[in-house]
Protein backbone atom coordinates (compact mmCIF):
# COMPACT_ATOMS: atom_id res chain seq x y z
CA UNK A 1 0.00 0.00 0.00
CA UNK A 2 1.06 3.44 -1.03
CA UNK A 3 0.49 5.63 1.87
CA UNK A 4 3.08 8.55 2.31
CA UNK A 5 5.76 10.25 0.01
CA UNK A 6 8.15 7.66 0.71
CA UNK A 7 6.31 4.96 -0.86
CA UNK A 8 5.51 7.16 -3.43
CA UNK A 9 9.17 7.87 -3.91
CA UNK A 10 9.91 3.90 -4.09
CA UNK A 11 6.76 3.41 -6.37
CA UNK A 12 8.37 5.54 -8.58
CA UNK A 13 11.76 4.11 -8.36
CA UNK A 14 10.41 0.88 -9.50
CA UNK A 15 8.77 2.25 -12.60
CA UNK A 16 11.75 4.40 -13.64
CA UNK A 17 14.56 1.75 -12.86
CA UNK A 18 12.96 -1.64 -13.54
CA UNK A 19 9.35 -1.80 -14.55
CA UNK A 20 7.55 1.33 -16.53
CA UNK A 21 5.36 -1.21 -18.27
CA UNK A 22 3.53 -1.84 -14.70
CA UNK A 23 1.73 1.02 -15.52
CA UNK A 24 1.61 1.34 -19.10
CA UNK A 25 4.43 4.09 -19.70
CA UNK A 26 7.41 4.02 -22.13
CA UNK A 27 10.93 5.00 -21.71
CA UNK A 28 12.29 6.74 -24.31
CA UNK A 29 15.74 5.13 -24.61
CA UNK A 30 17.49 7.12 -22.18
CA UNK A 31 15.63 6.31 -19.80
CA UNK A 32 13.06 9.37 -20.10
CA UNK A 33 9.44 9.38 -19.16
CA UNK A 34 6.72 11.87 -19.72
CA UNK A 35 5.86 13.65 -16.61
CA UNK A 36 2.21 14.00 -17.69
CA UNK A 37 1.47 10.41 -18.94
CA UNK A 38 3.51 9.62 -15.73
CA UNK A 39 0.76 11.27 -13.84
CA UNK A 40 -1.91 10.19 -15.34
CA UNK A 41 -1.13 6.54 -15.13
CA UNK A 42 0.34 6.56 -11.34
CA UNK A 43 -2.53 4.00 -9.04
CA UNK A 44 -2.38 6.84 -7.15
CA UNK A 45 -3.24 10.89 -7.30
CA UNK A 46 -0.02 12.99 -7.60
CA UNK A 47 0.19 16.45 -8.58
CA UNK A 48 2.73 17.87 -10.52
CA UNK A 49 3.82 19.87 -7.62
CA UNK A 50 4.10 17.10 -5.34
CA UNK A 51 6.03 15.17 -7.53
CA UNK A 52 8.94 17.93 -8.55
CA UNK A 53 9.01 18.06 -4.49
CA UNK A 54 8.92 14.66 -4.02
CA UNK A 55 11.99 14.62 -6.63
CA UNK A 56 13.70 17.32 -5.02
CA UNK A 57 13.72 15.94 -1.71
CA UNK A 58 14.40 12.41 -2.15
CA UNK A 59 17.85 12.11 0.23
CA UNK A 60 19.20 9.84 -2.73
CA UNK A 61 18.47 12.01 -5.23
CA UNK A 62 17.45 9.49 -7.43
CA UNK A 63 15.52 11.25 -10.03
CA UNK A 64 16.28 13.55 -12.55
CA UNK A 65 14.03 16.00 -14.67
CA UNK A 66 14.68 17.31 -18.42
CA UNK A 67 15.75 21.20 -18.62
CA UNK A 68 12.33 21.72 -19.12
CA UNK A 69 10.78 19.82 -16.52
CA UNK A 70 8.87 17.50 -19.52
CA UNK A 71 10.04 14.34 -18.75
CA UNK A 72 11.76 12.16 -15.69
CA UNK A 73 14.00 9.72 -15.02
CA UNK A 74 15.84 7.68 -12.40
CA UNK A 75 19.32 9.01 -12.35
CA UNK A 76 20.81 4.88 -12.32
CA UNK A 77 20.04 1.78 -10.83
CA UNK A 78 18.27 0.35 -13.96
CA UNK A 79 17.63 -3.21 -14.77
CA UNK A 80 16.29 -2.60 -18.05
CA UNK A 81 18.32 -1.01 -21.03
CA UNK A 82 18.77 2.55 -20.94
CA UNK A 83 21.68 4.81 -22.11
CA UNK A 84 21.88 7.38 -19.96
CA UNK A 85 24.18 8.78 -22.32
CA UNK A 86 26.63 9.84 -19.43
CA UNK A 87 30.32 11.24 -21.09
CA UNK A 88 33.24 8.93 -19.61
CA UNK A 89 34.85 10.79 -17.03
CA UNK A 90 38.23 9.94 -14.02
CA UNK A 91 37.17 8.83 -11.44
CA UNK A 92 39.05 9.55 -7.95
CA UNK A 93 41.80 7.23 -7.28
CA UNK A 94 39.74 5.40 -4.22
CA UNK A 95 35.84 4.69 -4.52
CA UNK A 96 33.95 2.61 -2.02
CA UNK A 97 31.71 0.20 -2.30
CA UNK A 98 28.68 -0.95 0.12
CA UNK A 99 27.94 -4.52 0.51
CA UNK A 100 26.82 -6.90 3.60
CA UNK A 101 28.84 -9.20 5.24
CA UNK A 102 27.78 -12.21 3.99
CA UNK A 103 28.85 -11.72 0.01
CA UNK A 104 32.18 -10.13 0.61
CA UNK A 105 34.12 -13.95 0.42
CA UNK A 106 32.14 -14.07 -2.93
CA UNK A 107 32.68 -10.17 -3.97
CA UNK A 108 36.49 -10.80 -3.30
CA UNK A 109 37.36 -14.02 -5.17
CA UNK A 110 35.22 -13.21 -8.10
CA UNK A 111 34.60 -8.86 -8.08
CA UNK A 112 31.86 -6.48 -8.22
CA UNK A 113 29.67 -7.35 -10.79
CA UNK A 114 26.37 -5.46 -11.48
CA UNK A 115 24.06 -8.15 -11.11
CA UNK A 116 20.37 -7.39 -12.26
CA UNK A 117 21.52 -3.66 -13.08
CA UNK A 118 23.57 -2.18 -16.02
CA UNK A 119 26.36 -1.15 -13.96
CA UNK A 120 28.34 -1.39 -10.55
CA UNK A 121 27.33 1.77 -8.19
CA UNK A 122 30.53 3.30 -6.27
CA UNK A 123 30.46 5.90 -3.86
CA UNK A 124 32.51 8.98 -3.31
CA UNK A 125 32.78 8.36 0.50
CA UNK A 126 32.67 5.60 2.87
CA UNK A 127 29.65 6.81 4.97
CA UNK A 128 27.61 6.45 1.68
CA UNK A 129 29.36 3.20 1.30
CA UNK A 130 28.45 2.13 4.11
CA UNK A 131 24.70 3.01 4.15
CA UNK A 132 24.10 1.17 0.99
CA UNK A 133 25.59 -1.82 2.71
CA UNK A 134 23.36 -1.59 5.79
CA UNK A 135 20.85 -2.16 3.36
CA UNK A 136 21.39 -6.01 3.46
CA UNK A 137 22.59 -6.28 7.03
CA UNK A 138 25.58 -5.72 8.36
CA UNK A 139 27.31 -3.84 6.10
CA UNK A 140 31.59 -4.51 4.95
CA UNK A 141 33.26 -1.01 2.70
CA UNK A 142 35.23 -2.08 -0.03
CA UNK A 143 38.08 -0.05 -0.95
CA UNK A 144 37.70 0.30 -5.30
CA UNK A 145 41.39 0.86 -6.76
CA UNK A 146 39.33 3.16 -9.47
CA UNK A 147 42.26 5.46 -10.53
CA UNK A 148 44.32 2.78 -11.31
CA UNK A 149 41.42 0.84 -13.18
CA UNK A 150 40.97 4.02 -15.42
CA UNK A 151 44.57 4.41 -15.86
CA UNK A 152 43.94 0.55 -17.28
CA UNK A 153 41.45 1.64 -19.38
CA UNK A 154 38.49 0.69 -17.22
CA UNK A 155 35.90 3.57 -18.36
CA UNK A 156 33.39 4.93 -15.43
CA UNK A 157 30.84 7.41 -15.50
CA UNK A 158 29.43 9.84 -12.78
CA UNK A 159 25.17 9.42 -12.70
CA UNK A 160 23.78 13.35 -12.31
CA UNK A 161 23.36 12.21 -8.59
CA UNK A 162 27.14 11.58 -7.82
CA UNK A 163 27.31 7.59 -8.02
CA UNK A 164 30.05 6.34 -9.79
CA UNK A 165 29.05 3.51 -12.78
CA UNK A 166 31.49 1.48 -13.96
CA UNK A 167 30.86 -2.31 -15.58
CA UNK A 168 32.54 -4.36 -13.61
CA UNK A 169 35.93 -4.42 -10.77
CA UNK A 170 38.03 -6.94 -10.31
CA UNK A 171 38.86 -8.64 -7.32
CA UNK A 172 42.76 -7.45 -7.54
CA UNK A 173 40.90 -3.57 -7.46
CA UNK A 174 39.26 -4.26 -4.32
CA UNK A 175 40.20 -4.77 -0.61
CA UNK A 176 38.36 -4.84 2.67
CA UNK A 177 38.42 -2.89 5.67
Amino acid sequence: MIRNDKDKSRFLSLILRHQPDKIGIALDPQGWADVADLLARLPFALSRDRLLQIVAENDKQRFALSADGQRIRASQGHSISVDLDLPPCTPPEVLWHGTATATVPVVLAEGLRPMTRQHVHLSADVETARKVGARHGAPVVLTVAAGALARAGQVFYRSDNGVWLTDFVPPEALSAG
